[in-house]
C-alpha cells in the first residue's frame, strides 16, 4: 500500500478525537474527576475524619431506621434529598433535620444532568430547593448531581444558584440492595481516612426502595471505624478543615 501522509494524519486526528471523547465521558461521571470543574471529594488520606452521605431520600421506612442507627452511634451525616420525595414526605425530611443531620439538594426528579439543557438543570435545582425550603426552611447549600453526572454547565448553573457541588471518593455500591456483608466489603477496601462515603437511604425510581441492608451495613461500619479512632462528621464539618482537598486523594 502506498504511504499517504494525509490518511495517516486523518487517522491520528480521529484517534485523538475518540480518546478525548472517551476521557470527557469518563470525567463527566467519575466521582473524583476534576476536569470539568472543582468539586469536593474529601480530605487527604492521613485524616481521621469520615463523612457519611446518603442519596435518594427521604424514603419510608428506611430513612427513619437509618436515623435510629446514626443516633445510636451519636453520628451526624449528610443527606442529599430528591425534591419530589420531600414533597411527598416532608415529615421525614423534617425528622432528618431535627436529628441534627445536614440536608442537601439532589434535584427534583433525579435526571442525568449531563444530557439536560441549562434551563432544565436550573429548573431541577431550583424546584428541589423550593421543596426543601417549604418543608424545612433553612438548609445547606450543598448539591450532589444524580449519578454523579456533570459537565461544565451543571457546575456553572449550580454555582450561579450558590450551590456547592459535593461528590464522593468511596462508595458501597448499594443501589441494587446487595447483602450488608457485600456493602461492608466494598467499603473496607476503599476507606483510608478523609473519605466521603456514598450510600443510599432511598431509590430514585420510587418511594419505598429496600435499603434495609444499607442500614445494617451502616451500623457495622460505625461500630468498626469508631473503634479504630475515626471521627464521623458532616460534609460542612469536613469542608471546614484546613487540609480540605477538592482533588482526588492518592490512594
Amino acid at each position: 500500500m502506498q504511504y499517504n501522509p494525509h490518511m495517516l494524519a486523518f487517522a491520528l486526528t480521529s484517534a485523538a478525537s475518540i480518546a478525548a471523547a472517551a476521557t470527557a465521558g469518563y470525567q463527566s461521571m467519575a466521582p473524583t474527576g476534576q476536569w470539568f470543574g472543582r468539586t469536593f471529594t474529601g480530605l487527604s488520606p492521613n485524616s481521621r475524619q469520615i463523612a457519611l452521605t446518603y442519596d435518594d431520600g427521604p424514603n419510608d421506612p428506611h430513612t427513619q431506621r437509618l436515623l435510629e442507627v446514626l443516633a445510636k452511634h451519636n453520628v451526624s451525616a449528610t443527606f442529599f434529598l430528591i425534591g419530589k420525595y420531600v414533597q411527598q414526605r416532608p415529615d421525614l425530611a423534617q425528622e432528618i433535620l431535627r436529628a441534627g443531620h445536614i440536608v442537601g439538594n439532589h434535584t427534583f426528579t433525579h435526571p442525568l444532568l449531563v444530557f439536560k439543557s441549562d434551563s432544565e438543570i436550573k429548573r431541577q435545582l431550583s424546584e428541589c430547593r423550593a421543596a426543601l425550603q417549604h418543608a424545612l426552611g433553612d438548609h445547606s447549600n450543598l448539591f450532589r448531581p444524580p449519578f454523579g453526572g456533570r459537565r461544565p454547565a451543571v457546575l456553572r448553573v449550580a454555582r450561579e444558584l450558590d450551590l456547592e457541588p459535593v461528590m464522593w471518593n468511596v462508595t458501597g455500591y448499594d443501589w441494587n440492595a446487595p447483602p450488608a456483608a457485600a456493602i461492608e466489603r466494598k467499603l473496607a477496601g476503599q476507606i483510608r481516612g478523609g473519605d466521603v462515603i456514598l450510600l443510599h437511604d432511598g431509590g430514585h425510581k420510587q418511594m419505598g426502595a429496600d435499603r434495609s441492608q444499607t442500614v445494617i451495613a451502616t451500623d457495622h461500619l460505625l461500630t468498626r471505624y469508631q473503634s479504630e479512632g475515626f471521627e464521623f462528621v458532616t460534609i460542612p464539618q469536613m469542608m471546614a478543615e484546613p487540609a480540605t482537598s477538592c482533588q482526588p486523594s492518592t490512594k
